[in-house]
């Protein structure tokens, strides 16, 4: 199953250092619907239930490594903003990524119904950030990141539709 798009990420560009922009994208880095909670769960959820089944397991190492590269392509344009790109987000004061942050649950529906929740609510947050930020860059950026989170609902999906 492909949940990539095959489409090039754009270049980590910036038109200029913004500390409002970095503290918008490191929650989105590291926040509760981010992109290092989405790989952390699914590294989890591979090593509880998928790992018994092939397809779960291919499907859902392809896209932690997918949100891998969204941390990355995060993290450059962060620092390229002006701000160290930790484990941390803004939310009225300096909170770090915690791995409460991590649904365990371990009925392999609602685990699915949970990561198509992860990736709703990283799209939803991602265009929220592209309605406030005046940067083309920034935003190309993060409309090819929705491309993969879209594809990854829908890989998500299938997987539900092959368990019920």
């Amino acid at each position: 199953m492909d949940c990539k798009v095959n489409k090039p990420y754009p270049l980590v560009r910036v038109e200029k250092p913004n500390l409002e922009y970095a503290s918008l994208l490191l929650e989105d880095y590291s926040g509760l619907y981010s992109e290092l909670t989405s790989i952390t769960q699914y590294v989890y959820q591979k090593f509880d239930k998928f790992n018994v089944n092939e397809i779960f397991s291919k499907t859902l190492s392809e896209i932690a490594m997918v949100e891998m590269k969204h941390l990355e392509l995060l993290g450059e344009t962060i620092k390229l903003l002006g701000v160290e790109p930790r484990y941390v987000f803004k939310d009225n004061f300096m909170t770090y990524w915690s791995g409460s942050f991590v649904d365990y649950t371990t009925n392999i529906i609602d685990m699915l119904l949970s990561d198509i929740k992860l990736e709703e609510e990283a799209i939803n947050k991602y265009e929220y950030d592209i309605s406030v930020i005046d940067d083309e860059y920034i935003k190309m950026t993060l409309y090819r990141i929705i491309e993969d989170e879209k594809m990854h609902i829908r890989c998500f999906k299938s997987l539900l539709d092959l368990v019920c």
